[in-house]
């Protein structure tokens, strides 16, 4: 976990031809395990990050990938 976010802090935005606008990823450190939210700005540019995520090799991206779940955002909200 750690090298990838040595690796996401490094980099300048998203891997090239992913129009993602935001990330945020839950760890478990425990159970070794974590979740990944990217946001989009349309459901177009989620199914292109889809795309270019699906035909990146393995090896590229840490860890294996369980499920991929597509949705909206329906409420988002941050309590001081």
């Amino acid at each position: 976990m750690q090298e990838l976010l040595a690796r996401i802090e490094e980099s300048d935005g998203p891997p090239p031809d992913v129009p993602a606008t935001g990330l945020t990823i839950l760890a478990d450190g425990g159970q070794g395990t974590a979740v990944v939210l990217q946001y989009f700005d349309s459901a177009a540019d989620m199914e292109e990050g889809a795309r270019v995520f699906s035909a990146m090799d393995s090896s590229e991206t840490p860890g294996t990938r369980a499920s991929v779940d597509m949705c909206e955002v329906k409420l988002e909200r941050t309590l001081s």
